[in-house]
């Protein structure tokens, strides 16, 4: 009884001493994201001091119980910034932990090598992945706005032939190429490859902008570098994600053209404006016919862009991949599938598909293994498969051939019951045929194509601190395979047309056939191209501290590439290999974690050059202080947790200077049996011999285009939350390879003379900032923007010495435009008399002009206004301000990020020549019909000059009557998301499922209206798209 009477009171005091201390708990739950939004599972969450913690779910959830409100969660997870957040009176903590290449604020991937992010002198930009994942198949579409330093606009929308232009600081020559280095995992890319990369297999996105970020690369760094690395294996259980999303796709703006009976109209106002006495094409009849009747054959009223293009189209895309891996190997395995379809219509009487059908397939699987403590190998295999199906001409021209039809010569086919027996279609046609049919052009033949490229890398690394500690050697050989087979076909059309007859029971209308044609596909045209691309690279690092206070660190790096092309119908220099070699290094210094020196070069050879001027050495320095390192800063203000001064100087070579055709510059070309020189000699001049033709001149002093560099850059961070980063730059590029235009035919050379003439000067800003911020209630925000300026004036392009300024180019940007400045439209034949001749326009019929059509300024004063009054008008044709802004925020299980993107100090032509109306019977945009000028609306300030059937010369000049503003702000991407709760048991346990709408493109705030601002002056054709997207991604 005693013993179970002290047995029942211990258990009672232990129930209420439990009580007692978890009254006196407090439960802590929250979420972790990273900075766009997303969970992050297996987040380690510790209670510094104690042994309790957790780990967040597949959600990003957790839940944890503390002591005390002074307790301090500890929040680490791989590859993201370590957080100490005290819990003080929240019950609900948040947090955005900021990722990183390894570990946000300690590593950087730099040329070669990585490096602790504190100590890197060098301008670099990171992009989180996540940000570049857009509802398209194309990775650069998604780098507009997005990263300091980049200059990107996109001009076509056409599926597969959509690429972005991009440039790091801007153009900076105006040589062969201004396309930057792009690297996938050390090995060079093309355009195209990374336009195909998936973002999901992503782990870290660079641009390289200075001297001293791009000098290793020498020959190949000069316009700057993109650094991409894919993800690897990490340790642990398998994880799986599987991505799949389906989107609709429409044009961001079409163009309105006139209709049948205002076009009719128009054209006989047309006719008669020039000419009074003029016969008019249309006759009342044919214009009340189209008007009132139903019978398309007889008068057609075609809206050409209806007829060719679908309203919207759908594509869809699918991406797989798997992690894991124990303590010897890891591995990440994706497989991604992607179906681009475009807007073009198929004729129902075709077996065969016209309308472009693009399916790709991309397998990757990266390899990590440990042979040892200090012994691994990596293997990387990529492999890119693309069938792609089209029209037989390109997408883009078949949208510019709606100008070129107007509504009511014929329709796109004629349709009779049964097709009058025939097993063709009836195409229609006028007169005697040459008249274009876009509808004809489009469906009469197809192209298919099969691609693929493969990368492939092995790397073998070595830790070598047997020998000195922190010496290490990887070296690494890559190879890219590319293959192309292509084949076209095609049928020829039959045309026909309708006649009018008059007989004694009234006009009859028959049909007549124009042109025969085929009804089966002719042989094809076949087109076969292949590369080869093999890279060799060994390197030695060494980074070792002494004293806790001096960090040294080296890198020796020798490369080798090699390239084989196989181009149908190229020249000699284009199929034999190309080989560069070069050995570059770094050497850096700090002083504890305050001070920061580094030296870098590059010493390459390429065998474009003749042997004295064969090898280059590019050398950078830089100096770098971390100001809020220093102990009198820590004292004065703590809430700059980050601010650092760094400066960089050196320079950099290009051998990219022309193209494959146009190599190894010490040696000529000669033609030693040309017809076109041949000569006969004797004395009844019957011998007969070919003579010599010099197709290129050798100059064994052609050598290295120069870029000569300098970046003053400021980092600045407050409380953790605010990144700011600013750089100003400049560049002297000399050594410019280009073509002497201005050689005297006296001479008496066969070809152009080329050498290392001209130089161009660039200046510019680039700005980033970045904000994250989290809140006991649940939500989280994070903000960024992107601003870059990037001008540049040309010093020398071997011009002459003009009469007038006004024509020189020198101090203007490299894509300023030169034009005539347009003052207005002529008022009258006064007017006219009393200004100064324009092109020969009283002596000389064909450059007649009257008025309504375009008076320009006589700039030079002399009297005349011809070539000789062109000056540089408006601002460069390739955009000098590239910005984005944007914010994501999420609360609970909701999330939502809108992104802005705009361009400024850019412009563009409207081309008059592709816009014309009625000159050869072509077609009206609508514009022109709202705002020209007649006698009975004498406005000088008109859209359309005087109206006329045939070109006018002198309205055709550019000037600053067709250039227009190409400044834009455009939404270019929302996204909203819901993460559906985890269920603890049940066939969904363990899933983390988002399901999300993302828009692409939604609206476009622009001076210009006529069509996108972006497309610039190739507005007739493939417009951008607007995408809706519905996505979906499960994580386990």
């Amino acid at each position: 009884m005693l013993k179970d009477f002290f047995l029942y009171k211990g258990v009672l005091f232990m129930i209420l001493f439990s009580n007692i201390i978890y009254a006196q708990s407090i439960l802590v739950t929250g979420k972790v994201v990273d900075n766009q939004g997303q969970p992050l599972p297996g987040v380690t969450i510790q209670v510094t001091g104690t042994n309790s913690g957790a780990s967040t779910t597949f959600e990003g959830n957790y839940a944890l119980k503390a002591n005390d409100k002074s307790d301090v969660l500890k929040f680490s997870y791989i590859g993201f910034e370590s957080q100490n957040i005290t819990i003080s009176d929240q019950n609900i903590v948040n947090v955005i932990m900021l990722e990183s290449l390894e570990s946000l604020d300690e590593v950087q991937v730099v040329a070669f090598q990585k490096q602790k992010k504190n100590s890197v002198i060098g301008s670099i930009n990171t992009i989180n992945p996540s940000e570049l994942k857009i509802p398209s198949s194309n990775l650069t579409n998604s780098l507009a706005g997005r990263m300091a330093g980049m200059i990107s606009y996109q001009t076509s929308g056409e599926p597969g032939a959509d690429n972005a232009q991009f440039f790091i600081r801007g153009v900076t020559s105006f040589g062969y190429a201004n396309n930057p280095l792009i690297l996938i995992d050390g090995l060079e890319v093309s355009t195209d490859d990374l336009a195909r990369m998936e973002p999901d297999n992503i782990a870290s996105f660079s641009i390289m902008k200075d001297a001293t970020a791009t000098a290793l690369y020498g020959a190949r760094g000069a316009n700057g570098v993109i650094l991409v690395t894919t993800k690897e294996g990490k340790k642990g259980k398998a994880k799986v994600s599987f991505r799949y999303e389906n989107s609709f796709s429409s044009p961001t703006q079409t163009n309105d053209f006139l209709s049948g009976v205002d076009y009719m109209n128009l054209y006989n106002q047309a006719t008669r404006s020039r000419d009074p006495s003029a016969p008019l094409l249309y006759s009342i009849n044919k214009i009340y016919g189209t008007a009132n009747s139903t019978d398309q054959n007889i008068y057609p009223n075609v809206n050409w862009y209806d007829e060719l293009f679908k309203d919207y189209t759908l594509n869809r895309k699918a991406n797989l991949n798997v992690n894991g891996g124990g303590e010897v190997a890891q591995y990440y395995l994706s497989i991604s599938q992607s179906n681009d379809t475009g807007l073009l219509k198929v004729d129902p009487l075709n077996n065969f598909n016209n309308n472009i059908d693009i399916n790709r397939s991309n397998l990757r699987a990266n390899i990590n293994i440990n042979l040892s403590e200090s012994t691994k190998i990596a293997v990387k295999f990529s492999s890119l498969f693309e069938r792609y199906n089209g029209p037989s001409s390109g997408a883009n021209d078949i949208f510019g051939s709606v100008m070129q039809a107007n509504p009511v010569n014929f329709p796109k086919y004629y349709q009779y019951e049964n097709n009058l027996g025939f097993n063709h279609t009836l195409f229609g046609n006028k007169g005697n045929g040459g008249f274009p049919n876009p509808y004809a052009d489009m469906v009469k033949g197809y192209k298919d194509r099969f691609t693929n490229t493969i990368l492939s890398q092995v790397q073998l690394e070595q830790d070598l601190g047997f020998i000195t500690e922190g010496l290490k050697f990887r070296g690494m050989a890559s190879v890219r395979t590319y293959a192309e087979n292509e084949n076209s076909r095609s049928y020829t059309p039959f045309y026909y047309g309708m006649a009018e007859v008059e007989t004694e029971e009234g006009l009859l209308n028959y049909l007549y056939q124009i042109q025969e044609g085929t009804e089966y596909l002719n042989s094809p045209s076949i087109n076969n191209y292949s590369n080869s691309n093999f890279y060799y690279e060994f390197t030695t690092e060494y980074n070792r501290i002494f004293e806790e206070k001096h960090e040294v660190g080296g890198l020796l790096v020798f490369n080798f590439s090699e390239s084989l092309n196989t181009i149908s119908g190229s020249s000699d220099f284009a199929s034999l290999p190309s080989r560069n070699m070069g050995i570059s290094g770094r050497f850096s210094y700090n002083y504890d974690a305050r001070y920061f020196t580094e030296f870098n070069f590059g010493y390459n050879g390429s065998e474009k050059f003749a042997e004295d001027n064969r090898y280059g050495f590019f050398p950078s320095v830089g100096f770098g202080w971390i100001v809020s390192n220093e102990n009198w800063f820590e004292e004065m203000d703590s809430s700059i947790t980050l601010l650092k001064l760094k400066i960089t100087h050196g320079k950099v070579g290009n051998d990219g200077i022309s193209s494959a055709n146009d190599r190894f510059f010490y040696l000529s070309d000669v033609n030693l049996n040309d017809g076109g020189t041949s000569y006969s000699w004797g004395l009844d001049y019957s011998n007969y011999s070919n003579g010599y033709l010099i197709y290129r001149y050798s100059n064994p002093n052609v050598t290295w285009e120069v870029a000569e560099k300098s970046n003053f850059g400021l980092e600045l961070e407050v409380n953790k939350a605010l990144n700011v980063q600013v750089d100003y730059f400049k560049e002297h590029r000399t050594q410019i390879y280009m073509q002497r235009d201005y050689i005297p035919e006296s001479m008496g050379l066969t070809t152009g003379i080329s050498s290392n003439l001209g130089e161009v000067k660039s200046k510019g800003v680039d700005a980033s900032i970045n904000y994250n911020q989290a809140f006991s209630s649940g939500l989280y925000i994070s903000g960024r923007a992107n601003f870059t300026y990037a001008t540049n004036e040309v010093l020398v392009n071997g011009e002459p010495n003009y009469d007038f300024d006004n024509l020189s180019r020198i101090g203007h940007p490299v894509n300023q435009p030169f034009g005539l400045i347009a003052e207005r439209l002529f008022i009258d034949a006064e007017d006219i008399t009393n200004s100064p001749e324009q092109f020969n326009g009283f002596s000389s019929s064909s450059n007649a002009y009257l008025p309504g059509d375009i008076k320009y300024t006589d700039l030079n004063g002399d009297g005349v206004v011809n070539e000789n009054d062109m000056t540089a008008i408006g601002s460069p044709q390739v955009p000098e301000i590239i910005y984005g802004f944007g914010i994501s925020a999420g609360y609970r299980d909701f999330d939502l990020s809108i992104f802005m993107q705009g361009a400024a100090k850019v412009s563009f032509f409207i081309n008059p020549n592709d816009i014309s109306p009625f000159v050869n019977e072509r077609n009206a945009l609508s514009v022109i019909a709202d705002n020209y000028w007649s006698e009975n609306n004498p406005n000088p300030n008109a859209f359309w000059p005087r109206l006329s059937t045939y070109a006018i010369s002198n309205n055709q000049q550019q000037s600053t009557w067709w250039q227009r503003e190409g400044d834009f702000l455009r939404l270019k991407n929302v996204e909203f998301g819901y993460t559906i709760p985890e269920k603890n048991s049940g066939i969904l346990s363990g899933l983390n499922t988002r399901i999300y709408f993302t828009g692409l493109n939604l609206l476009t705030f622009s001076k210009f209206d006529l069509w996108d601002t972006e497309m610039g002056g190739n507005g007739l054709g493939y417009p951008p798209q607007k995408i809706y997207n519905l996505g979906l991604q499960v994580k386990f």
